[in-house]
């Protein structure tokens, strides 16, 4: 009796069990597609209960740059749909909001329970659909990140993935500080100017129209502070529609994400140590040969020119000759120009507050060849990012001191202020005296050299023109040696003698022979913008 009674609880429990096991076979391989359908469709309404991302503003404007709204969706539950109803709300869903009818009416005919139909929905549509009443069709709502002015500051700004997570730009790097958890994510103040950004891009993207240009970069930076007051890239992308890109090299700014080498901009760094160390003064001549052979390898100034009688240093930035530049360097000495280039930064990252900043490791340059030595004095076969070019420049134009170039300026959060001081060195990366020496010798650039067509009437302008080839291995080719291509920038910085901003101009590879035609006029139109708009007084009477 007992006997049989055990075997009638095991069968109850074997039969129990196998139910339950039956059970999760349907829930789990059976319906899985269904139920992980609902998952995701109930994920959609109630993970979004963060707080709101701190939004980000520009200096003197008073709307953000970068906020958040509500996205407005339409999205289909199929199983409410009875078959009969699906073929006439695929029809009335066409009419209404354009949606193809055979993708809709495919959609309609899974077992789930969302389906997503149309998203970011404008004001019209979501009025459009208060007016139907469709069985099984949604109108849902989520939070996004919007940028309102479309393209503008599109590398500066970055932007908030899927993940809500911010890539690229200040979304990416600051992203800790804008996150809202449980609740609102802090405000961002930028150093940026609103209107000094914006006419840098209309710049750039005018004069890609003109010069056909592959890419473009302008930086404008106070030299005394490293506050960035534009940075402006080409081509630039909508942060708004960041998932229609296909080629993702658009999100870098090349600002602080491309290595190039410099070019002629980079000859007054190598006169700066000269002059620093006494080697050379303003008037120091010399005999340009043409071209000098060293180890082998001819170096000729630009289209093979020659300058004959006695040249003087200052001559030499005017006319841009690189064989001056070649013999400034060998007045210095290998191991000083290397201590120099490290003092101005170019072994070292800037540290801006972007994500992605990109550092050369110099490794041919750093063997030690004398013909290494040579090229680097006119800034070929020495590589850097834009921005550290333009941290090296501020050097020379605020009496010597290594900046941080820095782009959030206040941090606002529970009524918080928090102020971003600049960074300045403590050492003289060289002294007052030779940044007073180098700035009256690049004013003479801009006044009688290949600068001319930066001179603004009633101003002293310091600047200096560059025009690079593009190595092969920059163009992604396992190639040594230069392409056809250039590189053609300017930077300068004004009123020489009390500057004001610094402004730098890259182009890649623009239909022009020199920078002279193509980095400088840009250069002269935005410094005499911002010259306007801050009403700098002038530097004297122009008659």
């Amino acid at each position: 009796m007992r006997n049989w009674r055990i075997n009638l609880v095991l069968i109850f429990i074997f039969l129990f069990g196998a139910a339950i096991i039956s059970r999760l076979v349907f829930l789990q391989i059976i319906q899985n597609d269904f139920y992980l359908a609902l998952a995701k469709g109930q994920q959609k309404f109630f993970t979004d209960n963060r707080g709101e991302r701190g939004r980000i503003f520009l200096q003197n404007h008073e709307f953000p740059v970068a906020t958040e709204k509500i996205n407005y969706f339409i999205y289909a539950s199929p199983l409410e749909i009875g078959p009969e109803e699906k073929e006439k709300i695929s029809e009335i869903l066409n009419q209404t909001f354009g949606l193809e009818k055979g993708p809709v009416f495919k959609k309609l005919q899974n077992d789930s329970l969302y389906e997503l139909l149309k998203d970011r929905l404008t004001e019209k549509e979501v009025s459009d659909f208060d007016g139907l009443s469709l069985k099984g069709i949604y109108l849902g709502q989520e939070k996004q990140r919007d940028y309102p002015y479309g393209r503008f500051a599109s590398h500066l700004l970055g932007f908030v993935n899927k993940d809500l997570e911010g890539q690229y730009g200040i979304e990416e790097y600051w992203n800790d500080y804008l996150a809202g958890k449980e609740k609102s994510g802090s405000d961002l103040i930028l150093t940026i100017d609103y209107n000094i950004q914006y006419f840098a891009e209309k710049l750039l993207s005018d004069a890609r129209k003109n010069l056909d240009f592959e890419g473009g970069t302008i930086i404008v930076i106070k030299p005394q502070s490293g506050e960035i007051l534009a940075l402006a890239d080409f081509p630039n992308f909508d942060p708004n529609k960041y998932y229609e890109q296909s080629n993702f090299l658009v999100f870098q700014a090349d600002a602080i994400q491309k290595i190039y080498e410099p070019g002629s901009v980079f000859k007054p760094i190598t006169m700066a140590g000269a002059l620093n160390d006494s080697k050379i003064t303003p008037s120091t001549t010399y005999q340009d040969p043409g071209v000098i052979q060293i180890g082998g390898w001819p170096i000729y100034n630009y289209d093979q020119r020659v300058y004959p009688g006695e040249i003087t240093m200052t001559e030499v930035l005017e006319k841009s000759i690189n064989t001056g530049a070649v013999f400034t360097e060998s007045q210095l000495g290998n191991s000083r120009f290397l201590d120099y280039i490290e003092k101005f930064g170019i072994f070292d990252k800037t540290g801006i507050d972007l994500p992605g900043e990109a550092l050369s490791s110099n490794k041919e340059f750093k063997k030690g060849y004398e013909i290494n030595f040579a090229t680097a004095s006119f800034g070929q076969g020495i590589e850097m990012t834009p921005i550290q070019l333009a941290r090296a420049f501020s050097v020379i134009a605020n009496g010597g001191k290594l900046i941080k170039p820095f782009i959030v300026k206040e941090i606002h959060n529970d009524n918080k202020i928090i102020e971003v001081q600049p960074e300045i060195s403590d050492n003289n990366v060289i002294s007052e005296e030779t940044s007073s020496k180098l700035t009256a010798m690049l004013t003479s650039v801009v006044e009688n050299g290949f600068g001319k067509a930066a001179r603004i009437p009633g101003y002293y302008i310091a600047g200096k023109t560059g025009t690079a080839q593009v190595s092969l291995s920059a163009l992604g080719l396992n190639k040594t040696g230069y392409s056809e291509k250039t590189w053609q920038s300017f930077i300068g910085f004004a009123p020489a003698f009390d500057p004001k901003f610094l402004i730098l101009v890259k182009l890649n590879n623009p239909k022009t022979k020199t920078a002279e035609y193509s980095a400088v006029p840009i250069f002269r139109e935005l410094a005499k913008y911002i010259i306007d708009y801050w009403r700098i007084p002038p530097d004297y009477e122009n008659f």
